[in-house]
């Protein structure tokens, strides 16, 4: 099944079962409120003596009855919020395929730290990028882990073959990768971020200095509740009874610094952690043959209670813990029965046997969100391939290679024959030459973080990706255009010395801060520069000059192009890469076409 048909069949499906559940729904809220109504009728039939007393059983049957329908109905009320996020996921799947997925609000931005080797100008964050077009993570650690690889190749060629084992099994495994983000989504109203849970857990003990209060929180109340019962029903003195209260607030009093401090950390941990049971429940019952995924399962214990069952634990402990949230009741039961003791020792007992694992849960809960989204792509994009990666070496081999953000692209074979060369890049604006570098530079980003990419066939090796595309002046930092593309420039050269022979540089229209002269001159500087490094790439430039390098380098750089027709007075491109210079150029027309009156002796022969 492609995944447009998979897609909207389950949408369809959601749409049907919500459809059912909210009749279903309408029905017990109906029932409910007949229990309750019928509870409350017989009760004031009993105690204005309208009935006998044997009715009140009924009564309190039609409680029950009301009580297990308000559990009935929860458990729809949950279903319905599990079916709204499966329609939601598939409504965004096809909402991709028909690339409508500009307008998510997921962009990623955030993520991009300042001064990036190559990210902004490739759009791998924000509007219109690679992290726009494949995020459907659950969590904000998946989300992280999801821009991290982008922003970062993996560090070994094995690396990104796991990877890319682990996405083609889990390509196929549509219902499970939707199950994941869908219970992990349920687990709070935006992406839960489970760094603070992980912080608690790894904190030091709160209550090592009340150890103490252990035996007192199981000893007093006994004696203290012991002692009322007997003074209620057997007519013995109250006196231990109220000696046993007065202890026990002295208990409270003398541990209520560290009862706060606890409660407070875990308050704040808890709710970046919200419940994720579910969330492992869906990896405990998926098996994978993937030994990536084997390893990230195993990143769970493989013995034992499930990680499921161990918050499942947590959460029912964290349920009793809520009753310091209620300001009326709370005190009372606490005075009589040292409740905070007893619930937050048990808490303490569950953090020292299950705490050290937190971390490791939600790392490899993340590595499978992130590797789930790249599966993601890879369903809906089937025709596309997985690269072969090498260890060592530079290599850049494309054929048919296409931009992955594009719905149609034009494909073009590009290589690169080893560190040290390069292509100048000629054209006619808007011809394809800057769009050629970014499906470089993309793919080879995709590549080297696990995803395939669009092309036919594409071998990569160690690579290193440069970019200096997109150079902003900053009237804040007082900064010219120019002295930020020096500044962008020397940095791309500290990283090529640093990584010599394993660079891939990408330039677009060097130096256009400054005169021709000195703008061929530098850019011919530079050029060799990087050559002399290994580093391999592509520039582009309306500046003819820079092509004389093929003559200056021979077997360096290679002069290739794109240009325009015009047919029947209108300008067309076919964004098709040609080996050698352009002879034409299309500056004044693309004025005259803006509306800019071009005068005639300025106009081409």
């Amino acid at each position: 099944m492609n995944a447009t048909a998979a897609y909207t069949e389950r949408r369809d499906q959601a749409r049907r079962t919500l459809e059912a559940l909210d009749r279903t729904g309408g029905r017990l809220a109906n029932l409910r409120t007949l229990a309750f109504l019928t509870f409350l009728a017989l009760a004031a039939l009993v105690i204005f003596d309208r009935v006998p007393r044997a009715v009140l059983a009924a009564a309190f049957a039609s409680f029950a009855g009301y009580v297990a329908l308000a559990v009935v109905h929860a458990r729809v009320i949950g279903q319905e919020a599990r079916e709204k996020v499966r329609k939601s996921l598939n409504e965004r799947g096809l909402e991709r395929l028909r690339g409508g997925w500009h307008r998510f609000p997921e962009k990623g931005a955030a993520h991009l730290p300042e001064g990036h080797l190559y990210a902004a100008d490739l759009d791998v964050l924000g509007q219109g990028s690679l992290f726009q077009r494949l995020d459907d993570t659950g969590t904000r650690a998946g989300e992280v882990q999801l821009a991290k690889w982008l922003l970062s190749a993996a560090p070994s060629a094995s690396e990104v073959r796991a990877r890319q084992g682990a996405v083609k099994e889990l390509t196929a495994l549509l219902d499970f990768r939707q199950a994941l983000v869908t219970e992990a989504r349920l687990a709070g109203q935006d992406k839960a971020d489970p760094t603070r849970f992980i912080a608690w857990t790894e904190a030091p003990s709160f209550l090592g200095g009340i150890r103490w209060a252990w035996l007192a929180a199981h000893v007093l109340p006994v004696f203290t509740l012991g002692a009322g019962f007997a003074s209620a029903f057997f007519d013995t003195p109250a006196l231990p009874f109220w000696i046993g209260v007065v202890l026990q607030l002295g208990v409270v009093q003398l541990t209520k610094t560290p009862i706060n401090r606890m409660w407070t950390a875990l308050a704040s941990g808890e709710s970046g952690f919200v419940r994720f049971e579910e969330t492992f429940a869906a990896i405990d019952r998926q098996t994978f043959t993937n030994p990536r995924l084997q390893a990230l399962k195993a990143g769970v214990p493989s013995s034992g209670p499930t990680v499921s069952e161990r918050l499942a634990k947590f959460a029912r402990l964290m349920g009793f813990a809520e009753l310091k949230t209620s300001g009326q009741m709370h005190p009372i039961i606490n005075v009589l029965t040292l409740w905070d003791l007893h619930v937050l020792f048990r808490v303490e007992r569950w953090r020292a046997q299950h705490g050290g694992g937190v971390r490791g849960w939600f790392d490899a809960l993340a590595q499978l969100e992130a590797l789930s989204a790249f599966a993601g792509y890879a369903f809906e994009r089937p025709d596309d391939v997985f690269p072969e990666v090498l260890d060592e070496g530079f290599v850049f081999e494309a054929e048919g290679l296409g931009h992955p953000l594009l719905e149609h692209p034009v494909r073009n074979d590009v290589s690169l024959a080893g560190p040290g060369v390069a292509l100048i890049i000629t054209g006619s604006n808007m011809s394809g030459k800057t769009t050629l570098m970014r499906t470089m530079g993309l793919t080879t980003a995709m590549a080297l973080a696990g995803l395939p990419v669009t092309a036919t066939r594409f071998k990569i090796g160690k690579t290193q990706l440069l970019t200096s595309m997109r150079v902003k002046d900053s009237l804040e930092r007082g900064v010219s255009y120019f002295y930020a593309e020096v500044q962008r420039i020397k940095l791309l050269l500290d990283t090529a010395r640093a990584h010599r022979d394993a660079c891939l540089f990408l330039l677009d229209e060097l130096f256009m801060g400054t005169n021709a002269r000195e703008r061929t001159l530098a850019s011919k500087h530079l050029m060799r520069e990087l050559l002399s490094l290994g580093a391999a790439g592509a520039v582009t430039t309306h500046d003819l000059a820079l092509c004389e390098l093929e003559q200056e380098l021979p077997g360096q750089t290679r002069n290739v192009h794109f240009r325009d027709v015009i047919v029947e007075g209108e300008m067309t491109f076919d964004y098709t890469l040609r080996p050698g210079v352009v002879t034409t150029t299309n500056a004044l027309e693309v004025l005259r076409r803006a509306g800019v009156v071009v005068p005639d002796e300025l106009k081409p022969a």
